[in-house]
Parts: C-alpha cells; structure tokens; sequence
C-alpha cells in the first residue's frame, strides 16, 4: 500500500497513523450473501452513478450516536473507490493530489491518499470536529464525480469508539444507504447480533441500507 503525504489546512489534529491492507468481505455480512463486488471490480456488472447527498444524515444523528448509543467519532473517515482502468490510474495520479489540497484547503481537514494492494484508493478525511468531517467526506464525494469517478464511487467509511472496539458506520454511494460494521477484531469475523441492534435503533434517523446481503465489511480500512 503507498500512500502521500497528509495534506491539511488551519486546524490541528493526530498526525495519520500506519495503514495496513484494506480487505472487502461479503460472505460474512448478516444477509448471509455476497453482493457481487467482484463483478464490479472485474467490470462484469454496469455501476451506476453515485448519491452523495444523503451522507449527511449521519451528522443529524450524532446526538442520538452519541447519548444513546454511546459511539463518539474517531475523528477519521475515508471515501473509498475503484478505478477500472490504467487509463483511469493515469489520470488518477495527476487528479488526486489536485484534489486532496482542494479538499483540505476547502474544509480544514487533515486529508491524505492511500492505495491498497487491490488498487481501491481512498482519500482519508481527518477531523475532531464531527460536522466538518461529514462536510469533508462529501467534498471528496462530489469532487470525485466531478472528475468523471462518479460510477466508480463505493463507500465512505466512519470510525466510531464505541464499548471496547470500534464501530464503523459505512455509507453505499450506489444506493444512498449506511449500513453499521462491526469487526470482532478477531480474523475477518463481525459482530452481526450488534449490527442488526444498531440498524433497530437507528432505522428512523438514518437510511439505513434494507438488504442485509449488501452489508459488506471493509476490514483493515485505512483509518
């Protein structure tokens, strides 16, 4: 994984931590089924253009994140996506770093580019403060489609501290729906039973993704 160097504008924050590989899993989400990611990543099914808007219902809920549920933001997210051609990662090398500085110069977030070992890149969004994070995060959404990656967009990841591990809060560009992810931290299993209290109690606040099959984890993301 490769990755530049952090790029950020007025406020402070933690200096960006290690990163390892960022591994997708399907088969352990709570529908029981895969959604397919390898089509899109070998170009078998037609992706469609993503929506964006809808990320910031996570910022509506933080209160009741926060009081009820007692997940606190880590601070840290990332707009994850795929391009499917070397055309595409030509174009991504001269892009990104264009759009990493506007994307901090924009918001005052700490915002750095990592590249994984399956050619995902992700653009990781630092802030303590949790409005501008989101606000951040859809910078980088629309930014993106705005140079064309629009249908190559798949998700914004969130970290929350939640009771003892972290809890993410993952949100599909494609549907315009989150979904919670929860690791166990132990191999590439995730706490389904949590997950599924988590989408009860949130269900009203947020739209939350109603196939469980496409609840797919991001494990090891860069955050």
């Amino acid at each position: 994984m490769s990755s530049s160097p952090p790029t950020r504008r007025s406020r402070s924050a933690s200096p960006a931590s290690p990163t390892s590989r960022a591994r997708w899993a399907a088969r352990r989400s709570p529908g029981g089924a895969g959604i397919g990611l390898g089509d899109i990543l070998f170009g078998r099914k037609r992706l469609k253009e993503a929506s964006g808007e809808k990320v910031f219902a996570l910022a509506t809920a933080q209160v009741t994140l926060e009081t009820e549920l007692g997940l606190r933001s880590a601070g840290s997210a990332a707009v994850c996506f795929k391009p499917l051609s070397a055309g595409d990662f030509k174009r991504v090398e001269t892009e990104l770093a264009e759009l990493v500085d506007s994307a901090a110069e924009s918001s005052g977030s700490t915002v750095r580019r990592v590249s994984d070992d399956y050619g995902f890149q992700w653009i990781v969004t630092e802030d303590p403060d949790f409005e501008d994070l989101v606000t951040a995060v859809h910078l980088i959404g629309s930014e993106l489609q705005a140079r064309g990656f629009g249908p190559q967009l798949l998700a914004a990841i969130f970290k929350f501290e939640g009771e003892g591990h972290p809890v993410y809060w993952i949100y599909g560009y494609k549907r315009g729906a989150f979904w919670p992810f929860i690791p166990t931290g132990k191999e590439q299993e995730r706490d389904n039973a949590e997950e599924l209290e988590l989408k009860a109690k949130l269900e009203r606040e947020l739209p939350i993704e109603p196939d469980l099959a496409r609840w797919f984890g991001m494990f090891d993301a860069p955050l």
